[in-house]
């Protein structure tokens, strides 16, 4: 038999330490780890195989304000809300740093279960917390990553609906192709851009395309429309708010999206119309690259780029007092004028041409083709919305197309037979021309369907009830 002088220091140590606990010279082995559970900054808890709790340590119980030694012989779902114990003990999966709210906190929390011979015996469980005040910071930084997880889902969505780049800009026209070079070189730089244009021209297509097209592509493109934003909810959408900033303000506080485009774009839309009062708090976000969130005492960084468009004469709004003189300097660092569709009508067929590939999908045509007839049509047109309102017009003729190439016929009646000016505007007023068009695409769509009344709001894309009520309306 060996003597300990034989044995080496840290073995020989190791047999003291287990024979002094198992002997019970000072504490046993058990009652020691429960005083290091108790101890530590974390909360935990031991379930059986059945989900039956069979040990609580007092700082989760000082957590949950409840007695922790009375929690035992309870079931977990008892105990703990949303717990997931009992389902950890019947997988026997382990659930490592997964998410849990407790008393309205986002939480972080492990779930571990205990097998002796293959079998789960009991099921570990540990929130990690430092301390009561550290799980305000951490339920924080959780918030911040919901909402950026948020914002990027919905950024997903609308580019999967629509991702332009400064290849979706059609069109052979001069003046574009010079602003398409214009803005590429404009991509590379970080300086902030005002787009102006009547509405519907593309202004955003343009943005998007500069941030496509930029360093920043890999961050979020946020769109900020100002005009449709209620003037009491921009500034916390903007700037977002601290807990118990204001009354009905969310128990979590709101990161805004300046905050949430941190590396990336901002597109303020319609910018014209922001409050007054708010304008100064852009340009010193401008300026300073932070923010303050309503309610917060500390600046926030934030580094993004900012894109802005209007369809007002900014200029204008300058010199009449409506909008600040030292925004529209910062603004105005560079800037791009996007020409109505008329005064671009050699890009009309083009882009109408490249509309209709994309709606040839919604129909039972493979191609959809224009009559050079109904082109002439759609080139004498002014299109006072813009690209917007060739979208809508084409949407419309192929819901109600009949074979794979657009007639003249087929345009609505307000394009192809009102009396124009010498600049080209329809002498009416807008009321009468939707109505004559809406008549006119009923009386179509009663034709086609042989007069019976489902058949033809299918073919309106309407509802029956609906068609019956424009019927009464026309007098049909």
């Amino acid at each position: 038999m060996s003597s300990l002088c034989d044995k080496p220091r840290d073995s020989v140590m190791r047999e003291q330490v287990v024979s002094k606990c198992d002997h019970g010279s000072s504490m046993s082995r058990l009652r020691l780890l429960e005083l290091i559970l108790d101890n530590i900054h974390n909360g935990v808890i031991v379930t059986d195989a059945d989900g039956y709790v069979i040990y609580f340590n007092k700082p989760y119980g000082q957590f949950l304000g409840i007695d922790a030694d009375a929690q035992i012989g309870k079931h977990a779902t008892e105990v703990i809300e949303n717990t997931r114990m009992h389902i950890v003990a019947k997988t026997g999966e382990a659930e490592i740093n997964k998410p849990h709210k407790i008393k309205g906190q986002n939480m972080v929390v492990q779930r571990i279960p205990i097998k002796q011979d293959g079998k789960v015996v009991a099921v570990f469980g540990q929130v990690m917390f430092k301390h009561v005040s550290d799980v305000g910071k951490l339920a924080k930084e959780l918030s911040f990553l919901q909402s950026k997880l948020k914002m990027y889902e919905e950024e997903l969505l609308t580019l999967r609906a629509e991702r332009y780049t400064f290849d979706s800009i059609l069109g052979t026209n001069p003046v574009m192709m010079s602003l398409k070079k214009e803005a590429q070189r404009a991509a590379a730089t970080n300086f902030p851009v005002l787009i102006t244009g009547e509405s519907g021209t593309g202004k955003e297509m343009f943005a998007q395309a500069i941030h496509n097209g930029s360093p920043r592509r890999l961050h979020p493109f946020i769109r900020i429309n100002c005009s449709s934003i209620p003037r009491d909810l921009l500034e916390s959408e903007l700037f977002g708010y601290e807990k118990g900033a204001f009354t009905g303000a969310s128990p979590s506080g709101k990161y805004g999206k300046l905050e949430l485009a941190n590396k990336g774009t901002v597109f303020l839309d319609e910018i014209g119309d922001m409050p007054y009062e708010m304008q100064p708090k852009i340009l010193r976000v401008l300026e300073e690259k932070e923010l303050e969130r309503i309610g917060g005492a500390a600046p926030v960084k934030s580094d993004f780029r900012l894109i802005a468009a209007s369809n007002q004469p900014m200029e204008e709004m300058v010199n009449d007092g409506r909008f600040r003189k030292d925004l529209f300097y910062r603004l105005n660092v560079i800037r791009f004028h996007i020409p109505p569709l008329r005064e671009r009508r050699d890009d009309i067929i083009t882009i109408a041409k490249n509309l209709l590939a994309g709606m040839a999908g919604n129909t039972s045509f493979p191609e959809i083709k224009i009559h050079p007839a109904a082109e002439a049509i759609l080139l004498n047109y002014d299109w006072p919305g813009n690209i917007r309102e060739l979208v809508n017009v084409l949407s419309r003729v192929t819901c109600l197309l009949e074979r794979d190439t657009i007639q003249p016929y087929d345009i609505p009646f307000f394009l192809r037979s009102g009396k124009e000016t010498a600049g080209g505007a329809v002498r009416t007023s807008l009321d009468s021309v939707m109505d004559t068009a809406e008549k006119d695409a009923i009386v179509s769509a009663l034709a086609s369907a042989g007069n019976n009344k489902t058949a033809a709001a299918a073919l309106l894309c309407i509802h029956r009830t609906h068609l019956y009520k424009k019927m009464k309306k026309y007098g049909m």
